[in-house]
């Protein structure tokens, strides 16, 4: 692998920017910052850009669109995974993962044996792909039937993240049953009486969830598998599922459950399409409030990628936290949420997961992408007019 000598940029280091410094990185590491007379068998001159870790992405499904664009329509899940292994290389995100759903039959994709295929081909593919993907995969509790897959894909070490969740009518991120029929009707192209059918499926199917999801947690924990739990909506059921041995919390559905999830040790995780669009999209509170509030602890991009460079910088515009503490949104908070001491600051020694950003208008987009010191993405924007700006420089993106 050829050493490359990145110049001329402003650097976000953990606790600080460096405004025209350097970076030289060989064999897959970061080997140096602003060395003096650094030689290397490439140069790339960022001409002022900010370099940045790699994003890492705890929560994404866009993986699902990738393989059923629409619903019931199923592409070649290898074809899928590689299309999507791109789409992260072009938005920064060098550690995506994969949120995979395994809730029986309810719809497409969403099936417990399609979803494990799935699981299956992003392992296989982790050989040829741009950037290191892992996958997420999420319990749905009323389930019964997928808890022995879920048990063999851990045992095959296909799992780098386990969440349960509970998408019931009348709780979490369905507050009503309307609400869960239209989500069911408007996504899934469901008629009326089969989102009846399953709201009413999940009711009878809650029997066993708590021992379904003491038995899943147990193994992830004995194989070192980090795990989260999805719209909490309470003080109480933050505390049942830090009994539980949960280490993250998913979308927390108000201020008060955010802080109760920070003020018992878990890292809390809230959606970069919440921060862009200045709310949530079931009625949840707003991320940016709880950015302020200082109870958010990640950022992931949920449904879209592109999404997570954009809301990082709209946190530096909108809230009083400075650059390195906004981009520790989706680089070393993540990290540290999921025990990846390898990745998520720009220090000598750790992987070459590095973006550069060009400032184009008024978006922040990602020129080059290197993961583990391979250039994986590679575009040119003109050079930045003195009245744009540079990206980390306020912005209003959203209110």
């Amino acid at each position: 692998m050829q050493s490359t000598y990145l110049t001329h940029a402003r650097v976000v280091l953990a606790d600080r920017v460096l405004e025209n410094s350097a970076v030289l990185i060989d064999g897959g590491h970061i080997v140096a910052i602003e060395p003096d007379g650094a030689q290397a068998d490439r140069e790339i001159d960022l001409q002022g850009q900010t370099l940045m870790p790699g994003l890492i992405d705890l929560h994404c499904d866009a993986i699902e669109k990738e393989a059923e664009p629409r619903s019931r329509v199923l592409f070649p899940l290898d074809f899928a995974v590689a299309q999507v292994d791109r789409r992260n290389a072009a938005a920064g995100i060098t550690t995506p993962y994969h949120a995979l759903s395994f809730a029986n039959n309810e719809w497409g994709v969403r099936n417990n044996q399609t979803a494990a295929q799935v699981v299956r081909t992003v392992r296989a593919f982790r050989h040829h792909s741009l950037v290191d993907n892992r996958v997420h995969c999420r319990y749905e509790v009323t389930d019964e039937t997928s808890v022995d897959v879920l048990r063999a894909l851990m045992d095959e070490g296909a799992v780098d993240l386990l969440s349960v969740m509970d998408h019931s009518p009348g709780q979490g991120q369905f507050k009503t049953l309307e609400s869960y029929l239209q989500y069911m009707m408007g996504n899934h192209a469901m008629s009326r009486e089969q989102a009846e059918e399953a709201a009413q499926s999940k009711a009878r199917a809650k029997d066993g969830a708590v021992a379904r999801v003491e038995a899943l947690l147990s193994q992830a924990h004995a194989l070192g598998i980090p795990t989260a739990s999805h719209d909490d909506d309470s003080i109480q059921r933050i505390a049942t599922m830090r009994n539980l041995g949960v280490a993250m919390s998913e979308f927390p559905i108000t201020l008060d459950t955010a802080r109760a999830a920070v003020s018992c040790g878990l890292p809390t995780i809230l959606g970069a399409p919440n921060v862009l669009r200045g709310q949530s999209q079931s009625g949840s509170m707003r991320a940016i409030d709880a950015i302020r509030a200082g109870v958010a602890s990640c950022l992931c991009s949920d449904y879209q990628p592109s999404t997570l460079i954009a809301a990082a910088f709209a946190v530096a515009a909108q809230t009083d936290l400075d650059l390195p503490r906004a981009i520790a949104l989706v680089t070393l908070n993540p990290a540290a949420a999921c025990g990846l001491s390898d990745r998520g600051r720009i220090a000598v020694g750790l992987r070459a997961d590095l973006v550069a950003v060009a400032q184009v208008g008024a978006q922040p987009l990602i020129s080059h992408t290197w993961s583990a010191g391979r250039l994986v993405f590679s575009t040119h924007y003109p050079p930045v007019r003195e009245h744009e700006g540079r990206a980390g420089e306020p912005q209003s993106l959203a209110a």
